[in-house]
């Protein structure tokens, strides 16, 4: 891009669309043109593995679920994310009496999920596991390459810096919104959850087994079903709506022998919420 200097003033400038523009300007910003994203990784599959319906059942359920993991892994590249768990929810109710702020609940939450990451990637130590920061993604690439299954904790690293929720005080971006921003900014193949239920109920089905199931729904119509419980984090449905990667996520329960290897397979297993907003 070729440098310019404005005519009243000695400052120089590069040219190109957003030279001298507001960048918060609405019409602005709605008249720039969108090149299809880059996706570095379109070949890896993120399974998010959950926090407290997963990893704090201990061994029953966490170790069979990696053996399923690894024996995918000649045949798919996998980067696992974790959430955090009972342990979370534990600081967090402290941290929340003792009047801390949004952002230093979320640091708090970043602390167990890794713990958790730490576990895992321990135990997949035999088969390659490796657990990875967020500032190793761009080495991601190598870590396949040499057989490695990354393991990275499922907590943004918004930390201090975390959205203020509009009720409350707990960080609105959790484990979940974590491995979704991911998936997304890798371009990855598809994103899994792991979780302990079969899939999206208009209810929590643990408290109401009668609730509705949902296989599959746009994350826009989900939103305006308005229901008071959901298997992932609200904002994860906003984000998926904006999405330029991750076209959908899926919901399965880890629980079931096989459902991992489906979900990788691009079977349609558990719930699939898509991202249903006009391009």
């Amino acid at each position: 891009m070729a440098l310019i200097r404005e005519k009243d003033s000695k400052r120089l400038h590069i040219k190109s669309k957003l030279m001298g523009e507001s960048l918060v300007s609405k019409s602005f910003l709605q008249g720039l043109e969108q090149k299809p994203q880059f996706r570095a990784l379109p070949q890896v599959s993120v399974l998010k593995i959950g926090g407290q319906s997963i990893t704090d059942m201990g061994a029953k359920a966490v170790l069979p679920i990696l053996e399923e993991i690894v024996r995918n892994t000649p045949d798919h590249k996998v980067i696992i994310s974790t959430g955090g768990g009972t342990r979370s929810r534990h600081v967090y109710a402290i941290a929340m009496e003792l009047g801390m702020p949004t952002g230093v609940i979320a640091k708090l939450g970043q602390s167990v999920s890794e713990q958790n990451a730490l576990m895992i990637s321990t135990l997949l130590m035999p088969h390659g596991g490796i657990k990875v920061g967020h500032d190793d993604i761009p080495k991601l690439a190598a870590y396949f390459s040499q057989g490695c299954i990354p393991v990275i904790h499922g907590m943004p690293p918004y930390g201090y810096w975390e959205h203020l929720p509009a009720e409350g005080s707990l960080p609105p971006n959790r484990t979940d919104m974590g491995a979704f921003l991911l998936a997304e900014v890798i371009g990855a193949r598809q994103c899994v959850y792991i979780k302990d239920v079969d899939g999206l109920y208009e209810d929590n089905p643990k408290l109401y087994p009668d609730a509705k199931y949902i296989p599959r729904i746009g994350a826009n119509a989900l939103k305006a079903l308005d229901l008071d419980d959901l298997v992932v984090e609200w904002a994860v449905l906003d984000m998926l709506a904006r999405s330029r990667s991750v076209a959908e996520i899926q919901i399965i329960n880890g629980l079931c022998p096989g459902n991992i290897t489906r979900a990788l397979n691009g079977e349609h297993v558990g719930t699939i919420i898509f991202n249903d907003s006009d391009k």
